[in-house]
């Protein structure tokens, strides 16, 4: 972020600044009361004194010697806000002299609330304990805090400006207003204090980790974001970025952080397991990396952006856009997506220690088996959570996080269909294993097909089906004929074996528990292998 060159005021359409809004108001009712230009311009004289005389002297700082320590953060926090406040009561935004005024008061406010956060990431980091990632967070922080301190510098200068339009002359500079320094003594209190009643750890633990890695997936878009060009930053709005969605993941990481400290903070549980301040430090240096999206992605909306800003600033900025998207996108998303990356491992390897061993007995898929979809969403399933999971069919065990190994448990399910179906044909057709003249046979064949088809132990799926050329001239009994026929029909893809085999889940409950779901809306497939909607509780599979 940088701020821009000051524009002139020319164009701007004012004649007289003591015009009164009385001659020139064209949206107001017949019967509202309207406040004159003098009075108005007096009543913010009067209530803005301390916020501009803080903003004189920032104005008047040589660049360098600005430091945004919390004194001065907070006291134009403050009075920024309330002056924000005040103008909006007079409906000053939509008034031609002083919109432009209450514009730069709402991004003094929110550039003081990003240095605020700012100075508090690089407070706390050395606390946070974050996994390394592959630029310096620490660096890039102090560079953004140098930025934001000039742009600080930059909407101060305007605002005076401003000031001095609408008839304000700012206060002179005398004795500081705030006392601006900020020199603390290092280190920290004893911990002498007992620790907390522990939590429950076996379900308090994996809650946590487990929403996290919910928030991993929902942040998605971050990642996509940080990996877009300068060039097509702009582009990103209002999908996938924008003010609304980064509000809704910073509340829900906020949530996971107070979650953290009312169950977790302070126990013995927290002193016996290195890896939970760990989650505690990413979880909140991503929602305070979110709060400096969130605010920068409102600045553009609001006040930049050519398709929703109002062009009280758009049209003559103060703050450069190309710095301000910079931080955005390179900064601020950027490092959030690095920490989720690794905060979603460290949370992986958390469920892993955490893991309750199960097991889940579940029908095999009835279209076709473990063919790609079923495949994919149970080895999805299994790598969200990171856990170790097997496929347990007969006696032979499969990696349920590998959809290739799924896939190969077909063969053992085919062989199983293959027995089950000898056994059904000799069922419905006793004299299966005479042989027969070819023309016998290619009738008992088609009787025998139809037959399972309207008992519902094979299910069709095109009808008239289309029979091999090799019907009835194939050596071999009815049996051997029909298990031939039907497993080319099978393979074909016009009908498929339905039988009642089941396969066992060994792992995780939590896992398992998603396995379940999973295989009671049949695998996210129909029994004629069309997609079906995935429920809720498995919504990180959608993305």
């Amino acid at each position: 972020m940088s701020p821009t060159t000051p524009a002139t005021d020319a164009g701007r359409g004012r004649s007289d600044l003591d015009e009164s809004p009385r001659t020139v108001a064209t949206g107001n009712r017949p019967d509202e009361a309207l406040i004159g230009d003098d009075e108005f311009r007096e009543l913010v004289r009067r209530r803005g004194g301390i916020l501009l005389e803080l903003c004189h002297r920032l104005s008047a700082m040589r660049a360098g010697e600005t430091r945004l320590t919390r004194p001065l953060v907070g006291r134009l926090l403050l009075e920024a806000g309330q002056m924000e406040t005040l103008l909006d009561e007079y409906g000053a935004r939509q008034n031609q002299h002083w919109s432009r005024f209450r514009a730069l008061v709402a991004a003094l406010k929110n550039f003081a609330g990003i240095g605020e956060v700012l100075t508090y990431i690089q407070r706390r980091l050395p606390s946070y304990r974050l996994l390394p990632v592959a630029a310096d967070f620490p660096a890039a922080t102090r560079e953004r805090v140098q930025q934001l301190t000039e742009v600080v510098g930059a909407v101060a200068t305007a605002l005076i400006d401003e000031a001095q339009k609408v008839g304000i002359e700012p206060p002179p500079i005398a004795a500081a207003v705030v006392e601006n320094e900020d020199v603390q003594p290092t280190g920290r209190l004893a911990r002498d204090r007992g620790d907390r009643i522990g939590c429950d750890t076996v379900t308090t633990v994996p809650r946590l980790a487990t929403e996290f890695l919910n928030l991993a997936v929902d942040g998605e878009p971050l990642r996509a974001a940080a990996r877009v060009a300068p060039a097509d930053y702009a582009a990103c709005f209002p999908d996938p970025v924008s003010e609304e969605r980064l509000r809704q993941l910073t509340f829900r990481f906020h949530n996971l952080q107070s979650l953290y400290d009312t169950h977790v903070a302070g126990t013995a549980s927290e002193s016996a397991d290195g890896d939970l301040p760990i989650l505690r430090g990413h979880a909140s240096v991503i929602y305070h990396l979110l709060e400096i999206a969130t605010d920068l992605a409102h600045y553009y909306e609001r006040h930049t952006s050519p398709r929703t800003a109002d062009a009280v600033l758009r049209e003559r900025p103060v703050v450069d856009t190309d710095a301000t998207m910079a931080t955005l996108f390179g900064y601020a998303m950027a490092f959030s997506s690095e920490f989720l990356a690794s905060g979603q491992r460290l949370c992986q390897g958390i469920l892993g220690r955490y893991a309750e061993p199960g097991r889940l007995a579940v029908p095999v898929p009835s279209y076709r088996g473990f063919h790609v979809r079923p495949s994919n969403l149970v080895a999805r399933i299994v790598a969200y959570y990171g856990s170790s999971v097997q496929m347990q069919l007969d006696d032979r065990l499969f990696d349920a996080a590998s959809p290739f190994e799924l896939f190969r448990a077909n063969e053992t399910i085919n062989a199983s269909k293959r027995r089950w179906l000898a056994a059904e044909i000799a069922r419905v057709h006793p004299d299966c294993g005479d042989s027969c003249a070819p023309q016998s046979v290619t009738a008992a064949v088609r009787t025998i097909v139809h037959r399972l088809a309207d008992e519902g132990r094979i299910m069709l799926y095109r009808q008239p089906l289309e029979f091999s050329g090799q019907l009835g001239h194939r050596q071999g009994s009815v049996l051997e004929n029909s298990v031939a026929e039907i497993a080319h029909l099978q393979a074909m893809g016009q009908l498929e074996i339905r039988t009642d085999l089941t396969v066992t889940f060994i792992g995780d409950k939590r896992v398992l528990a998603d396995l379940d779901v999973l295989a009671r809306c049949g695998y996210g497939e129909d029994a004629f292998g069309n997609n079906v909607a995935l429920p809720k509780a498995l919504s990180y599979l959608r993305r």
